[in-house]
């Protein structure tokens, strides 16, 4: 599939080394924008079709360890705008490759990293993940239930949220000043550091003694009725926000529950009870009763629904959030006025195109045959591609 040339991005040249989550994530949304992203691969690198974060780039498959490979790599990012990173900090110093190398060749590169803990500080060398990461900054303890144990959404807000979106958002920020300047930069983008921006609603509310360190005890962490997840009598759940009073309003209409009788909402003493006729009411009919009733309104309400679901809604269909064909592939976001959404391209093999992106660096087919004579490099063979 040909790269749109009408994307925000359209352009920009990114060499991004191989790693996962956060990175491929930011790598996948700068591709899914325009930008024209070589992702570099291991030598043993295996294809799967159905990661979706690798979608939208080229590939090339190189033996970094070896010296010809980091020299193939220099001349790409030589060439380059952006680079990112996944490693521990120093593992690209160790490569050749640390930001002063590469920036000492190309003053315009932005060169991004994505960590954990981030390029220093005490933790810096330590393994971790997504649970440790929000774990550290606060953003774990805030979910859960009341006397509960915290929860977490998958590695949702650590990996993706506070880390590959920030990067994402740092790489373009940089470009930004690259592009006015001439100067590129580095970004230094930690998981942590990004989950403790998440987090500032919180810490506001925190510092004006709108928010208690006691978990599902505030309006937003499950202690509100209004603002909760009640089971069906399907066993399915639907969500009801309804945060403002003209929004509890109209959901008590709905219901044909009289607010009187229910309770004042101002009550903190009266949250019980009302929680408690708010789970009676919706356990005695099927989700779909209620969605119904209350999809579309201003009472604030949503079902409950499984990935499965989510992609078959009729809100979703319409916003053609997935890809038309395939398995569920969630489309590239955000939109840009009236341009069409089209459905990303698939994920290359590793190494498909390490021929051609060899040639482009000017390399005659000798050249690029001693690479792979040498181990250096790796291109997939047509049958590999065919599979």
């Amino acid at each position: 599939m040909a790269k749109r040339t009408d994307l925000p991005l359209t352009g920009l040249r990114i060499v991004e080394f191989a790693g996962i989550g956060p990175g491929p994530f930011a790598a996948m949304m700068l591709a899914d924008m325009g930008a024209d992203v070589v992702r570099v691969d291991r030598i043993d690198a295996q294809h799967d079709s159905q990661d979706f974060l690798a979608r939208g780039r080229r590939s090339i498959a190189l033996d970094l360890k070896h010296p010809a490979a980091v020299e193939v790599a220099l001349k790409l990012i030589d060439r380059s705008d952006g680079l990112i990173e996944g490693f521990r900090p120093g593992v690209m110093e160790r490569l050749g490759l640390g930001p002063d190398i590469c920036r000492a060749r190309n003053s315009r590169l932005v060169y991004g990293r994505m960590t954990g803990w981030g390029q220093d500080g005490p933790l810096a060398q330590a393994a971790g993940h997504d649970l440790n990461y929000i774990a550290l900054t606060g953003a774990l303890w805030v979910t859960g239930q009341e006397g509960g144990a915290p929860t977490f959404a998958a590695n949702l807000l650590g990996d993706f949220g506070g880390g590959g979106m920030l990067l994402a958002f740092g790489m373009v920020a940089g470009l930004l000043q690259a592009a006015r300047s001439g100067e590129g930069d580095v970004v230094d983008a930690a998981i942590t550091d990004g989950t403790h921006a998440l987090m500032s609603f919180i810490h506001a509310r925190r510092a004006s003694g709108r928010w208690t360190d006691a978990r599902g005890a505030n309006t937003l962490d499950g202690a509100a009725p209004w603002y909760g997840v009640y089971a069906c009598a399907c066993g399915g759940w639907v969500s009801i926000a309804a945060l403002e009073p003209r929004f509890w309003a109209e959901l008590l209409r709905l219901l044909h529950l009289d607010e009187a009788e229910l309770g004042d909402r101002a009550d903190r003493a009266q949250w019980p009870g009302i929680r408690a006729v708010l789970e009676d009411t919706f356990k005695a009919k099927p989700r779909d009763h209620w969605v119904s009733l209350l999809e579309g309104t201003d009472a604030c309400f949503a079902p409950v629904l499984s990935p499965a679901e989510a992609a078959d809604h009729p809100h979703n269909v319409a916003r053609t959030a997935f890809a038309p064909k395939g398995p569920d592939q969630p489309m590239p976001a955000p939109r840009f006025g009236d341009k069409m959404i089209t459905p990303p391209e698939a994920p290359d093999i590793p190494g498909a195109d390490s021929d051609a992106i060899l040639a482009s660096l000017g390399m005659s087919a000798a050249d690029i045959s001693t690479l792979h004579n040498a181990g250096a490099v790796k291109a997939s063979s047509p049958k590999e591609t065919a599979k």
